[in-house]
């Protein structure tokens, strides 16, 4: 730790658990100090519910601890270690434009991390200038308070700042810096990286604290690594799930964008569908489609693999069971996945008991809505509202044949209409992040106006709430000849 000034303030609570781990698990180091920050967007209610004063940090002082300019008391900064796969190919990684500062005590005790993102260079940087810029790091707070909203587990972001700095991509760029906030930092691709370079012993060290971290449950189980990889499995089933049902696609879900906690990270060339279509893939790096939004749940499969195979050490000394282990609950994923998404489909559907033909159903509705193009959020809605009309699924034989079919359903069951039309409100978005009004706010911000990102955060804020202010934002982009892409941004 060098001799920066820090900044006492009252409402940090921070606790340092991360740096207590060997040191081969990440490097200490500050965040490069920058010429000019100005805050453009923080985030209040967050910032009170992390028991932080947001007076303070809309100050100069709390400027300069989201520049990287000054270093809040208690805090121990430093850069995580971490592997994954890219696409498929294993690569060393790490936090290589990222410093998590510490872990903020909430007032009820719980535990989150603070990581400024785009912060400069650290060890794992691999030639990059650890810098980011000004829409990327936007886009990320957009989303993620999007995700957290629609009530899908997620990291969250405290605020976004410029640097005054320029930044050179393919053009040059705002500098800015993103102030993130996860319940850990703690990836597949963590214990990727320690199983490939640590001892068996410190990968025990780091699926302990992982398991203190996050499932303290572990301690009354005969095998707390199975638990341990049962919980992850479980998490990340119900995760992938509530992306399928919102129609969200993630972009590249490599092993180093798979948190042991289940929450949605890294919001890079992430984007929603329109047109319910299986093969929607946004990201321009994904050039053959691994991650589309088809793909998600067997992706999610795969990456739990490795995960598990990083386990192998610890689930038992002889090395034959422990694999028949790891297959046994990594076989479950899929299962537990397409059981989370059966049961979502049904409350959108109004659907509150279980029965044999409820799938058939539900893939019949979505068979259609991918030959006629429909889309996904918006059909949804009409059905909560029965207002099935000027689109063209709608017009079909085979949709009122569905219709039927459907109407027949809900009248088997106990719950009344009213209910049912309360399920379906509950669980069928009016709106989500269009890639066009995204693009729209992003626009505006790099030009200096922030009001359209305002207006769109504060609709996405309650998307379940049906009501005239949603109409503008589920408005679907004008016709294009090109298809959306979307970039990482690093």
């Amino acid at each position: 730790m060098t001799d920066r000034k820090k900044i006492i303030e009252k409402s940090w609570n921070f606790d340092n658990s991360y740096a207590g781990l060997p040191k081969l698990f990440f490097t200490s180091l500050e965040p490069t100090p920058v010429s000019s920050p100005e805050l453009v967007i923080f985030n209040e209610s967050l910032a009170i519910s992390l028991g932080l004063n947001p007076q303070e940090l809309k100050s100069n002082n709390g400027l300069a601890i989201f520049a990287g300019n000054q270093i809040p008391q208690g805090a121990m900064p430093l850069a995580q270690a971490y592997a994954g796969h890219q696409f498929g190919y294993f690569n060393m990684l790490g936090d290589g434009r990222a410093v998590l500062l510490g872990e903020q005590i909430t007032p009820t005790e719980q535990r989150f991390d603070i990581q400024l993102k785009g912060s400069g260079r650290t060890p794992y940087s691999r030639g990059g200038d650890g810098r980011a810029v000004l829409g990327p790091m936007l886009r990320e707070y957009i989303i993620s308070e999007a995700m957290y909203g629609l009530g899908i587990p997620t990291t969250r972001s405290l605020a976004v700042v410029t640097t005054g700095e320029s930044v050179i991509r393919e053009r040059i760029e705002q500098g800015a810096i993103l102030t993130r906030v996860a319940s850990s930092h703690l990836r597949v691709g963590t214990f990727q990286y320690v199983s490939k370079w640590g001892t068996v012993e410190e990968l025990k060290t780091l699926a302990d604290y992982s398991l203190q971290r996050h499932f303290p449950n572990a301690v009354a189980n005969e095998n707390p690594y199975l638990f341990l990889l049962q919980q992850v499995i479980k998490s990340q089933a119900m995760l992938i799930a509530k992306w399928q049902l919102v129609g969200f696609i993630h972009g590249v879900m490599n092993t180093d964008n798979m948190t042991i906690s289940g929450e949605t990270i890294d919001y890079g060339p992430c984007a929603f569908m329109n047109e319910y279509k299986l093969s929607t893939v946004f990201s321009s790096i994904d050039t053959h489609g691994r991650y589309t939004y088809g793909n998600q749940p067997s992706i999610g499969t795969w990456n739990l693999a490795r995960f598990a195979e990083t386990l192998l050490p610890l689930l038992h000394e002889d090395e034959n069971q422990a694999v028949e282990l790891a297959r046994k609950e990594i076989s479950n994923f899929t299962h537990l996945c397409h059981l989370n998404w059966k049961a979502g489909m049904r409350a959108k559907l109004g659907i509150f008991n279980e029965e044999i033909q409820d799938e058939t159903l539900i893939e019949d509705l979505l068979t259609m809505m991918e030959k006629y193009n429909a889309d996904y959020t918006n059909t949804f809605v009409a059905l909560t509202f029965d207002n099935c009309r000027n689109e063209k699924i709608f017009e079909t034989k085979e949709f009122a044949q569905w219709y039927e079919l459907w109407q027949s359903r809900l009248k088997r069951q106990q719950e009344s209409k009213e209910l049912c039309h309360e399920l379906m409100k509950n669980s069928n978005p009016a709106i989500i992040p269009r890639n066009h009004r995204v693009e729209e706010a992003l626009k505006a911000a790099n030009q200096g106006d922030y009001n359209v990102m305002q207006e769109l955060l504060h609709v996405l804020s309650t998307p379940y709430k049906h009501n005239n202010e949603k109409a503008k934002y589920s408005t679907l982009p004008a016709p294009s000849n090109s298809p959306y892409r979307t970039f990482c941004g690093t």
